[in-house]
Parts: C-alpha cells; sequence; structure tokens
C-alpha cells in the first residue's frame, strides 16, 4: 500500500491522466507529491531527468506523461511521436531504476494491440500482428515501454508495473478542433455548430468503428488501485468493457451538447482501427470496476470545456 508520507512522482501531471492522478492522490491523503512542468524538468533530456532523481529519490512513480495526439496529429508527425515518447519513457523508467524506486506505473494505451486483434482484446494477444498503421509510432514507443518495465523485473526483480487505458476523456482534456481526440473533438465541433446556429455538422469517416470510452477519474482510480495491489510482468488493460459505434457516439455528444441540427459524415477521411474493445476481467478479477457511465462522463467533460476558455481555445 502507498503510504500517506512516501514521496510520489506523478510525471505529466498538468496533463488530463497526470492531473487526475494527483487528484485522486490527494483524497487518499497522500501528502508528498512530486510535481515537475515541462519547463523545470524536460524528460527528454536524460542529463535533467537523471539529476532530478538523483535529488528527490521517488519511493513510488506514476508515469503518465506523454505525446499525445489523435489521428491527424499522429499521422502528420510520426516520427515525433515516437522519438519523445521512447525518450521520456525510457529517462524516466532508468532514472527510477537507478535510483531504487521502490515501484512504477507505466501508462499506455489501448493502441498497443494488433489492429485486427481478436476482440475483446486479452493482454496476451500484445506482439501477435500487425498494428493500426495511423498510430504505429505511437503504439511502438508505448510497447517498449512497458516491456522495459517487464525487462527490469526479469533481470532486476523491480516491481515496476504496466496499465493499458481504452480511449480516455474528462476534464483537462485536450479541445483542439484538429489535435485531439476523438470525443474531445466532438465536443468541441457540436458547441461550435451550436453557438453558430448550424444546421448540420460534417464528422470524419463513416461513423461505423466501435470504440470504448473510461472517464479519466475513473482510470485515476484505477491506477491508484493497481499500484496498491498488483505485480506482475503482464500488462493490465483498464476500460469499462462497453462500446458504441462512432456515430452512436457523434448522437450521444450532440444530445448532451444541445446541438438539434443534422449529422453527416465524410467518408473521405480515415476511420482508424475497425474495433478496439479492451477485455477486462484480469482487472474485474482484481477487484476494480468502472464508475462513471458514459453520458454523465459527457456532461462532465462538456461543464469542464465550458468553464475552461483558455483549454477549449488550444
Amino acid at each position: 500500500m502507498i503510504e500517506k508520507d512516501a514521496k510520489i512522482y506523478v510525471a505529466g501531471h498538468r496533463g488530463m491522466v497526470g492531473s487526475a492522478i494527483v487528484r485522486r492522490l490527494e483524497r487518499e491523503g497522500c501528502r508528498n507529491i512530486i510535481t515537475r512542468t515541462h519547463r523545470e524538468l524536460n524528460l527528454c533530456r536524460q542529463r535533467e531527468v537523471e539529476q532530478f532523481f538523483e535529488e528527490e529519490k521517488p519511493d513510488y512513480v506514476f508515469l503518465a506523461a506523454a505525446k499525445v495526439g489523435g489521428i491527424v496529429a499522429n499521422s502528420e508527425a510520426l516520427a515525433d511521436f515516437m522519438y519523445e515518447n521512447m525518450v521520456m519513457e525510457m529517462n524516466v523508467i532508468h532514472s527510477a531504476w537507478q535510483n531504487h524506486c521502490r515501484k512504477l506505473l507505466f501508462l499506455g494505451s489501448s493502441c498497443i494491440y494488433p489492429r485486427l486483434a481478436p476482440q475483446p482484446m486479452k493482454e496476451a494477444c500484445l506482439l501477435t500482428s500487425e498494428l493500426e498503421k495511423t498510430n504505429e509510432a505511437y503504439a511502438l514507443a508505448k510497447i517498449s515501454g512497458l516491456k522495459y518495465c517487464e525487462f527490469l523485473n526479469r533481470q532486476y526483480g523491480t516491481d515496476y508495473i504496466s496499465a493499458m487505458p481504452t480511449n480516455l476523456y474528462g476534464p483537462n482534456d485536450n479541445y483542439h478542433p484538429t489535435h485531439s481526440h476523438v470525443l474531445p473533438a466532438l465536443i468541441r465541433k457540436f458547441h461550435e455548430a451550436k453557438e453558430a446556429g448550424a444546421g448540420e455538422v460534417v464528422c470524419w469517416g463513416t461513423g461505423t468503428p466501435l470504440r470504448e470510452f473510461l472517464y479519466v477519474d475513473d482510470l485515476a482510480d484505477a491506477c491508484v488501485f493497481l499500484m496498491n495491489t498488483y505485480s506482475g510482468d503482464e500488462t493490465v488493460n483498464v476500460g469499462t468493457g462497453k462500446e458504441l459505434t462512432i456515430r452512436e457516439l457523434a448522437e450521444l455528444v450532440a444530445r448532451v451538447v444541445g446541438f438539434e441540427g443534422e449529422i453527416k459524415w465524410d467518408s473521405s477521411k480515415p476511420d482508424g482501427t475497425p474495433r478496439k474493445l479492451l477485455d477486462v476481467t484480469k482487472l474485474e478479477g482484481l477487484g476494480w470496476k468502472y464508475k462513471v457511465e458514459l453520458e454523465e462522463g459527457i456532461r462532465l467533460s462538456y461543464e469542464d470545456f465550458l468553464n475552461n476558455p483558455m483549454r477549449a481555445e488550444r
């Protein structure tokens, strides 16, 4: 169990996931949470990371820092996504090991699994066939991170674990019109259409792919749960076990936002992976299950969007 006075480093604390983990740890009563902004600590610079760990020597590390984005961002910056994610992961994990960090949790993504993996996707299907090309660079970086944790465990007896969340959304999300993920992008799109009095909204793709979504505070709760209860080399899927089509998602977001016009689909744009549903049997067997249903989570996310104009503009 994480002791309340233990030194805990949350990498990426300003992002959606990292900020949710900090909120969860604070509710747990943890009094010694360490954070650094990108300006204070560039995780891509090995010497800076080594110096930080030598000085702070955290007991626990939640590695939530990452360069993230949707289909457009991943397709336009393949090299950047692979390099920046691999370098920051390796720097943090390696320095944690060098400085005897008691436990580390590495956060990946469901995109690590093969494009046509059997559904729902079990943890064991990792590296069994080809990845989805639209986010291959990001996936390869994340696979490297979780494998490095596994190999440190096997070679040196560390207690470094990894969790693979499904598609996330919630407070502190990125609502950029082209560089965000599908759910926040839809929130912005339908909000702006409602404000402009538009009669229709055009969404990318066919609307047929199936996706699963998890509210970020549920993920944070799962991360603290796993840090307290799980040890093992194999990653752990974190999701709801429920899915819906992108078309159904768009209709749900439109209803929550209050857009009453027509929704059209541009099939010339890419759909991405046809289906991505995580098998969450392992996590549920450990004793954890999500709490926030999708419609309620979208309502909370829309409130976050409305109450954070600077975030909505980026």
